[in-house]
């Protein structure tokens, strides 16, 4: 047993990090000293070093912070953004909105990305075995569909039709890093082999949206399924503080989904039954 009634345990190895080290005078994340880092690298770059371990080289920070960008909101009727605006209504805190935004950022909404990197790796391991492109992903698409239902993500957008104005671009930088050699580009042909693979199934085009785009450069770069969201997280949350400051200055008090002339449809059973 290792817990705190445990003598045998020092309450030190409760917290063992290789993040950041500091003391009185002195702050070094991952060995190197902060000061150092101030003012020579970029807040992308910051970021992918801090999780990652590794820091990144301008052409790698400036894919990761593509696809950052891109994300950043997505209007109010996102959830995460009608979740923030809605709490500031209620007049908590810029940090509590934020919260409310992220927290609504789940398997449904916000993570596609993640759900898009697992399903490419997945076309990867099969492709590596000896597979080819095509039937690694028409095999890959099978499995994901008996497991995950018939949503493909990263693929086709409720909303913008034919196109998601971001996947292309988020491609174009994709194709250019490969060609700099920045990336290997072997992610960009995976999910174009999905998007080819389901126009065909389908007879209409079914275009790579920006999860898929987003999740295009992820892999590229090495980032893990989970961090996937992990970055959206943090993508989205410009939007949540720009909605929740906005609705702040805007004023109103209790805002929510349903407008007062609205009433909500009842149910449940007669009153007195």
């Amino acid at each position: 047993m290792t817990d705190a009634t445990d003598a045998t345990t020092d309450v030190k190895d409760w917290w063992q990090t290789a993040i950041i080290d500091m003391e009185p005078g002195r702050i070094a994340f991952r060995g190197r000293p902060v000061q150092d880092l101030i003012g020579t690298v970029s807040f992308p770059q910051m970021i992918w070093f801090m999780v990652m371990g590794t820091l990144p080289s301008p052409a790698e920070a400036a894919l990761f912070e593509a696809a950052l960008v891109a994300a950043v909101d997505h209007g109010p009727q996102a959830p995460s953004i009608a979740a923030a605006r809605m709490a500031a209504t209620c007049g908590v805190g810029i940090n509590n909105v934020m919260a409310n935004g992220v927290n609504m950022l789940g398997n449904v909404h916000g993570g596609a990305g993640e759900q898009a990197v697992m399903l490419y790796a997945d076309i990867a391991r099969r492709h590596d075995d000896g597979t080819a492109l095509p039937d690694a992903t028409a095999a890959a698409l099978d499995d994901w569909r008996a497991a995950h239902g018939r949503f493909i993500p990263g693929f086709g957008h409720r909303f913008h039709k034919p196109v998601d104005p971001r996947a292309p671009r988020l491609l174009a930088l994709v194709d250019a890093a490969a060609a700099a050699g920045t990336v290997a580009g072997r992610f960009a042909a995976i999910g174009r082999a999905v998007e080819a693979h389901l126009a065909a199934e389908k007879g209409k085009a079914v275009p790579m949206n920006i999860d898929g785009a987003t999740a295009v450069i992820f892999a590229e770069l090495g980032c893990p399924p989970p961090l996937a969201r992990g970055f959206f997280c943090l993508s989205r949350s410009v939007g949540i503080l720009a909605h929740g400051w906005e609705q702040m200055q805007q004023g109103g008090r209790n805002k929510g989904p349903t407008p007062p002339h609205y009433r909500w449809t009842y149910t449940g059973p007669a009153a007195g039954g």
